[in-house]
């Protein structure tokens, strides 16, 4: 299992990062009009490296254990907004909205690579 997993490469632990930041960015949009809402993102990044170099998985103390994935790694912090409002909510929709789309952008791409390496996975087991 571990040969796939070496395989599919980095692609596959940006694309459940890629999932848990959407959900965040979703959320900061959802809320932009609730009072005193904070907006939340990590560094995706940084979250990406945590997650390769402790092999996308979270350590765990008996085998019989089921060990978490990449998404684990995400640390999500609180977005400090540029135009604060006076209502305390610190989500900015321009910013939300252009994170969201740059997000998206990344998860397409790591789907597509994804699809690629298990196309020719499945090439090299019929033999092709």
């Amino acid at each position: 299992m571990s040969a796939i997993r070496d395989h599919l490469g980095i692609h596959a632990d940006a694309l459940a990062l890629r999932e848990t930041r959407t959900k965040l960015l979703a959320s900061n949009i959802a809320n932009a009009g609730t009072p005193h809402f904070k907006a939340r993102d990590f560094d995706f990044t940084a979250a990406l490296e945590r997650a390769r170099s402790d092999g996308g998985r979270a350590g765990t103390t008996h085998p019989r254990h089921i060990a978490l994935g990449a998404s684990g790694a995400a640390d999500p912090g609180y977005r400090v907004p540029v135009n604060p409002a006076l209502d305390g909510n610190t989500v900015e929709l321009n910013v939300e909205q252009m994170e969201f789309a740059e997000n998206t952008l990344g998860y397409m791409t790591s789907l597509q690579l994804l699809n690629g390496k298990i196309s020719g996975l499945k090439r090299a087991i019929k033999g092709q």
